[in-house]
């Protein structure tokens, strides 16, 4: 028996039938329109400081911020844990530096998503000029970042840096500067030639003067040296900057601080994200929360951090 108020139990069949089929046509119809359904992924992130270093080397060891030894312990589980992060936190496209074998390993691997990078000087010698020339020309190197100089003491308006900084324009070479900080008492350790003075960035005025077609970009955003990094990108328009490390290395209070005053001053559009993931790549989910956790900054802002400021630097908005 039905009451007043109620349906018939075939009018309520009729009606889910109905509301079965409506959501198959609504879920198929972008397929049939040529268009990929609507997906729950992140939005796309660029890392313009990532690394395929070796597991035993100068960056072996514990994470400097955890204290814990990386679960990657061998070249190939690094390679695939920082792949999977990249997976997971839909990082499309890395500029990888490192020894040229395991980043030409790490190309192959995921070629559409590596920029590959050689580094030196202080990981490895300066490499042949012509050796540079035809592997940027076949396509099997991308960057020229990082470089290292001041590692072994040499300031980047050295001549011994020139033939590479002229090379890199002449090919139109996206160039990274290693400015700023290291680890805690390096120059003891590894690389006694280190000096904290020449991390300061307007010793790049020189270089950026007579290369002023070159695309350079000054890693770690030269923390600390905040007021020489706001005076270059004030004086050298073309010049952007990395957040790389130091959005996980350093207090994230003092790095929020350091951030909020580049925006502040005006380069939210010259700042790009980068996690200077080495051998830990549990790295690379400090440093995207590291800028996700900036209180101060609009959703816009982070969004060109992550993404558009380095497509831009890179000249892939088309892509």
């Amino acid at each position: 028996m039905i009451g007043k108020n109620q349906i018939p139990l075939n009018k309520v069949l009729m009606y889910r039938r109905c509301l079965i089929v409506a959501s198959l046509v609504l879920s198929i119809t972008p397929c049939l329109l040529g268009q990929a359904p609507v997906s729950e992924e992140r939005p796309p992130i660029i890392d313009m400081h990532m690394h395929a270093y070796p597991a035993e080397g100068l960056f072996s060891g514990a994470n400097p911020v955890t204290g814990e030894p990386s679960a990657a312990q061998t070249d190939e589980a690094i390679m695939q844990a920082t792949i999977e992060a990249m997976d997971r936190f839909n990082i499309v496209k890395a500029i990888v530096s490192g020894p040229l074998d395991l980043v030409q390993r790490w190309k192959s691997v995921a070629p559409s998503r590596i920029l590959a990078s050689p580094h030196f000087p202080h990981f490895a010698p300066a490499p042949d000029l012509q050796l540079l020339r035809r592997e940027y020309l076949a396509k099997r190197l991308d960057a020229m970042a990082e470089l290292t100089y001041q590692y072994v003491g040499v300031d980047p308006s050295d001549p011994q840096v020139e033939p590479y900084l002229a090379l890199a324009e002449e090919l139109d070479i996206p160039v990274g500067f290693h400015m700023g900080l290291s680890s805690p008492g390096v120059s003891y350790k590894h690389a006694p030639k280190y000096r904290a003075s020449i991390g300061n960035p307007l010793l790049l005025e020189e270089a950026l003067l007579r290369h002023p077609s070159l695309r350079v970009y000054v890693m770690h955003a030269g923390w600390p040296f905040l007021d020489e990094m706001k005076a270059l990108l004030w004086a050298h328009p073309q010049v952007y900057a990395g957040l790389g490390v130091i959005n996980w290395a350093i207090p994230r209070e003092e790095f929020h601080d350091y951030l909020r005053q580049l925006v502040r001053a005006g380069f939210g559009k010259r700042l790009m994200f980068g996690s200077d993931q080495m051998v830990w790549p549990e790295a690379i989910e400090m440093a995207i929360e590291g800028i996700e956790s900036a209180a101060f900054l609009t959703q816009e802002q982070k969004r060109d951090i992550f993404y558009h400021n380095a497509a831009r630097f890179l000249r892939l908005e088309e892509e």
